[in-house]
């Protein structure tokens, strides 16, 4: 029933790749989230402009611009660099790759951690005050404030963003099959090629995004579960 005409495993083996991808890209969006939205509301001015500079141009450019950018443009300058540093000692030799895989996680991460960024931004205002500076009172150091209060708290409000965006991140990932990666995007291309049955293949392709979809919304209902923990519902 698997068998896919034969590429049953090359199909599974892409949509392994596809949520590592997503994942890695997920954790690498959501520490630049925390670090941007941190920055837009930080009182030092130089941080909260560089912030603004950074999530406004992100996204602004196209996601498979930035893919293109940082897949050549990144290399070549790799390249550059280690070649004048190679220069500088004849005995030194230093070579580096950026890969598709390790393109793929840098270019998602960096976008979307522009739009986590605006979620952390909005969570983190949505927090009240007083509970802050309570826990100062009590003399909590700053790490302690943000994780036993601060965090707990805006997860309730930004999981609702934060859900969206994964989502976002997960289907975004058939981006990097133009640039030679593996996933189940270019699976299913290759598939329908050999076979002539590239209609079915792209199907199967979407049958598998769709199914991810679904763990992952069970995913959030769990963690939106666990963060309202002690809230009471509205009462309609």
């Amino acid at each position: 029933m698997f068998n896919l005409a034969g590429y049953g495993p090359q199909i599974f083996a892409g949509t392994i790749t596809t949520v590592e991808l997503s994942v890695l890209s997920l954790l690498l969006s959501f520490v630049i989230g925390l670090i941007g939205a941190s920055a837009k509301l930080s009182k030092a001015r130089a941080a909260r402009v560089a912030a603004t500079v950074y999530t406004t141009i992100i996204r602004g450019v196209p996601d498979l611009v930035l893919m293109l950018l940082i897949f050549y443009s990144l290399q070549i300058w790799i390249n550059d660099i280690t070649d004048w540093l190679n220069s500088l000692q004849n005995s030194f030799d230093f070579g580096f790759d950026l890969d598709p895989f390790t393109s793929g996680v840098i270019t998602l991460g960096f976008i979307y951690g522009a739009y986590f960024t605006e979620t952390f931004r909005g969570a983190f205002l949505a927090v009240p005050k007083g509970q802050l500076e309570a826990a100062r009172a009590f003399g909590m150091k700053p790490f302690h404030v943000f994780r036993r209060v601060l965090f707990p708290q805006m997860m309730r409000y930004a999981l609702p963003g934060l859900g969206n965006n994964w989502q976002v991140i997960l289907k975004a990932t058939a981006l990097v099959s133009i640039i030679g990666l593996s996933d189940v995007v270019k699976a299913a291309q290759n598939a329908g090629q050999a076979t002539f049955r590239t209609f079915f293949f792209i199907c199967v392709a979407g049958a598998v995004y769709l199914v991810l979809t679904i763990i992952s919304n069970g995913v959030l209902l769990y963690l939106e579960r666990k963060y309202m923990i002690g809230v009471r519902k509205a009462v309609l």
